[in-house]
């Protein structure tokens, strides 16, 4: 019946945008207000409304700015290129969503959604790796109030690098090796993220991109180099801020 398909209607879309609305609705993205404006539509996007196109964030420092640890040629390839692979064919999904959602075409719309969660998760760790990171002159340890939960959760800042990294390095096939915040057990955890999905839980603070576009040029097919080079320009103060607000 009509009722029928516009309920199943709304299920498909509600679970469409759960990923993506939970990561954006946990108070730890901060990046790019344009990032963030573009994405917010989607997680709020109801069945009416026309939905406006997401665009590649700008970077807060040049292509060549994190080198020696990641080279000019590697962050031009993985933002211009790769990043906005995944702006596209979030912008082409979500147009052939709102058809099908007009047409009530369940079958489309079902099909639709892994490759909205694929581009749409593309998108959102993508915006948030590039301010998980800094030049190696602007690096500092992490302070504060982070730095007191990382020692009370993992014994010392050491152990948790030590944690993440193995996870990353281990992680089979491509994702992402994450540092999370679980507001209902305030615990900081690692997890890791197949393909380019947003983490399944919690507020995201600090992800490495282990997919092989992020540093085959530079590392070659040895993962564990680069991970352990990251380490040398993570943003701290943008980890904290993400931190303090996954907590409010």
């Amino acid at each position: 019946t009509r009722m029928t398909t516009r309920m199943t209607t709304r299920m498909t879309t509600r679970m469409m945008m759960s990923t993506i609305g939970r990561v954006l609705n946990s108070g730890s993205i901060g990046f790019s207000s344009s990032a963030v404006t573009k994405l917010t539509s989607v997680s709020m996007l109801s069945l009416t409304q026309v939905q406006a196109k997401h665009t590649l964030p700008d970077l807060p420092y040049d292509y060549s700015a994190l080198e020696p640890v990641i080279s000019g040629e590697i962050m031009e390839l993985h933002h211009s290129k790769h990043h906005q692979a995944y702006v596209n064919g979030l912008n082409a999904a979500s147009e052939q969503m709102e058809e099908a959602q007009s047409k009530g075409d369940v079958a489309s719309m079902t099909k639709l959604v892994k490759a909205i969660n694929f581009n749409g998760g593309g998108h959102i760790n993508h915006s948030i790796f590039w301010e998980n990171l800094c030049p190696v002159k602007d690096y500092r340890p992490p302070q504060g109030a982070l730095l007191e939960k990382i020692n009370q959760d993992f014994g010392s800042l050491e152990k948790m690098q030590a944690n993440l990294t193995a996870s990353t390095v281990g992680l089979q096939g491509s994702g992402w090796g994450w540092l999370g915040y679980d507001k209902q057990t305030d615990q900081l955890y690692v997890k890791t993220m197949a393909n380019q999905d947003p983490l399944s839980c919690g507020a995201p603070l600090f992800g490495i991109d282990a997919w092989e576009h992020a540093y085959y040029l530079q590392y070659k097919n040895v993962r564990p180099d680069y991970v352990k080079a990251i380490w040398d320009i993570v943003n701290w103060k943008d980890v904290e801020q993400r931190f303090e607000a996954a907590r409010k």
